[in-house]
């Protein structure tokens, strides 16, 4: 009838105000003439509450930061295009940007905690276990276990509330490393105190479940690069999205120029040493390495890019957990990881753990073939050396002191290493 008649006349019109838009945008002698205005058609992503992981709050990270995907000043990658399409939501990681002003825009990480797939398994297992049910509302199941119980009613964030979390973080938790966590937890007004008052029954579930699934961002709040943590910046997160400054991958380096690896290696051994030592006297360990572990900004800096399998141990306070309380499970000690995998005991942590990692699975990779012979072979002597850290102990301080050493004259002073460059001009630090 004319209904219809009148909407394909009006659908015909838009796609040809659609093929105008278009004809203008690619030809550029056209710009020049005076054309008739065409009415700017906007682009805009279509944002599924589900690519976000908005539908699963409050078992989710957060929405600190949803206003800026919702107004479009986090984009992703292709933000240029005039069709932004979301990307696939089956990554663990996307790259994007980041706009203060919608004029100058810095490139930004944003990263699901887990895969999708392991997020859905999870929530799978959350109603099957706890409903009997196939679907259910997270929210509802969670707020039924006893340990959601204790941490609605709890004043203040305990070791007995976070006992068989997966996270080595919390493998051997103080008071004073709890305390931080709440002081500093960054999706919640700040109220700089050590109590829960501020936070409400809705921020408690969230938190419980960020450390449960993943503590990485939790690690980005409480230890901030402002203060000279070796962390990328923490933005925000929405849904189950956590945004973070950017950084590349230390694989991507690998095949780097010998000054260039020679740096890396410097700050790699510099990072391990200050995870050891540092003024709050927290110990970080690794847990596992790898070569996403490791990030570079653009201006050459490292740091850590993948927080999730530092484990700290407060050597200030040490650990009221004993073994017996550590064996405590429950759903949210296996939301992401098998429930049945053992975890180390806190006395059998070793200082030079994270040290002999680096030194087995990515020092090899980095100076490996870089060199002249006579430096290659002491290099990959001390780094031998360093591998079979467990065997002898005894060396292995020595060997990285003296692979540090030989490393320092091999890298340069120039622009590419922005973070130190012009100051190792004047300086004999470097």
């Amino acid at each position: 009838g004319p209904k219809q008649l009148r909407q394909g006349k009006e659908r015909a019109a838009d796609s040809l105000m659609l093929l105008l838009v278009l004809a203008v945008s690619c030809s550029p002698s056209l710009e020049a003439t005076a054309s008739p205005p065409v009415p700017h058609v906007k682009p805009s992503y279509t944002f599924g509450r589900t690519f976000l992981g908005l539908d699963k709050c409050n078992a989710c990270i957060g929405t600190s930061i949803c206003k800026k995907f919702f107004k479009e000043e986090i984009r992703f990658d292709n933000w240029l295009s005039s069709h932004l399409k979301l990307p696939p939501s089956y990554l663990l990681s996307y790259s994007g940007n980041y706009t203060d002003d919608a004029k100058s825009w810095r490139l930004v990480d944003i990263t699901r905690l887990t895969t999708k797939y392991q997020h859905d398994q999870a929530d799978k297992r959350i109603c099957t276990a706890l409903l009997k049910t196939r679907t259910c509302s997270l929210e509802r199941a969670l707020r039924r276990t006893t340990r959601v119980q204790k941490w609605l009613r709890a004043k203040r964030l305990t070791p007995d509330l976070v006992q068989g979390l997966p996270s080595p973080m919390l493998r051997c938790p103080s008071q004073r490393l709890l305390d931080r966590i709440v002081r500093r937890y960054a999706e919640v007004p700040d109220a700089g105190s050590i109590y829960m008052d501020h936070l409400t029954d809705r921020d408690k579930l969230r938190l419980l479940y960020t450390l449960a699934v993943n503590s990485h961002p939790i690690l980005l709040q409480i230890f901030p690069d402002v203060e000279g943590w070796p962390f990328p910046r923490y933005l925000g997160a929405c849904g189950r999205l956590v945004v973070s400054a950017s950084t590349r991958p230390l694989r991507d380096f690998f095949g780097a120029a010998p000054e260039v690896a020679a740096d890396l290696a410097l700050q790699l051994l510099a990072v391990l040493r200050s995870m050891g030592t540092n003024d709050l006297n927290y110990f970080f360990y690794f847990t596992h390495v790898d070569a996403g572990t490791f990030g570079v900004f653009s201006n050459g800096h490292l740091f850590i890019r993948d927080a999730s399998t530092l484990g700290i141990i407060d050597r200030e306070e040490g650990s009221p957990l004993t073994g017996d309380q550590q064996e405590y499970k429950d759903i949210f000690s296996c939301l992401t990881v098998d429930c049945q995998s053992a975890a180390v005991s806190c006395n059998s942590i070793r200082e030079e753990q994270s040290l002999v990692m680096v030194c087995q699975e990515l020092l090899p990779k980095l100076l490996g073939g870089k060199f002249l012979q006579a430096v290659q072979e002491k290099i990959d002597g001390f780094l031998q050396h360093c591998a079979d850290g467990f065997t002898n102990e005894q060396g292995i301080d020595d060997a990285v002191t003296k692979l540090a050493e030989l490393l320092k004259p091999l890298r340069s002073c120039d622009s590419r290493f922005a973070y130190r460059y012009p100051d190792c001009k004047y300086s004999d630090k470097y």
